[in-house]
């Protein structure tokens, strides 16, 4: 995939797919939905970072797996380019939704210990920080792409039980969770949809935008020490 990436189509429509989002997310009409009101363009820009994130960590563990099944090094720094921004996407999530909550739901600090998807989500990122110091830590180039592999499997496994499952089997005020209504119920129409789906395809192509350039650094980085890769 990363090497089909040289090719210009899809960054033009990733730019046209951004400065959609952005221009017409702020012009659109938009329902009036109980508390949200204009806060609902959030949504735009909250809700895709997430979806980003998600697709991006997805992605990389195909290229985890993939080197587990050949041990080329192509494959270890395709999957960590790709987490590098999966991570960015998810701490710009993260703020994303700390200013839509405390504007929506009040009371920063008692929320934000007290939602268990607001939670799930800063241990999920924890996870994937300790990826990232784990790979810091190991000085062998194969044993390090190797544990780094397997350690992503898992990490991607327990990230979706604590966004995804935990929330709906307990309290939280996240829509979708909880017993909470999802943004179907609260009237995602169509002129919602004609930004949000566009958000989460513009946002993911820019991911994947920049995991190229981070993954073309990294191959530069082995071919000036002399480290071979497959």
């Amino acid at each position: 995939m990363l090497k089909q990436l040289h090719t210009k189509w899809w960054k033009v429509l990733c730019v046209l797919l951004l400065g959609y989002t952005f221009i017409y997310g702020l012009l659109v009409e938009i329902p009036n939905v109980a508390l949200l009101h204009e806060t609902v363009r959030n949504l735009f820009f909250h809700v895709p970072c997430w979806f980003a994130m998600l697709l991006l960590m997805l992605t990389s563990l195909v290229y985890s797996i993939k080197y587990l099944r050949t041990g080329k090094t192509k494959y270890d720094l395709a999957a960590v380019a790709l987490l590098r921004m999966a991570v960015a996407f998810g701490i710009l999530g993260y703020l994303t939704g700390m200013l839509w909550g405390n504007y929506i739901w009040g009371n920063l600090v008692s929320w934000i210990t007290n939602d268990t998807k607001i939670l799930g989500t800063a241990i999920g990122l924890l996870i994937y920080f300790a990826y990232f110091i784990l790979r810091g830590s190991i000085e062998d180039e194969e044993k390090r792409a190797r544990v780094s592999a397997v350690y992503s499997i898992f990490a991607f496994i327990l990230l979706n039980v604590a966004i995804n499952v935990v929330p709906r089997l307990t309290d939280s005020l996240h829509p979708g969770s909880g017993g909470n209504a999802t943004f179907t119920v609260y009237e995602l129409d169509n002129h919602l949809r004609m930004v949000f789906y566009p958000a989460v395809i513009g946002y993911f192509l820019l991911g994947l935008w920049i995991s190229s350039i981070i993954y073309r650094m990294g191959r530069l980085n082995y071919l000036n020490n002399n480290i071979p890769i497959e």
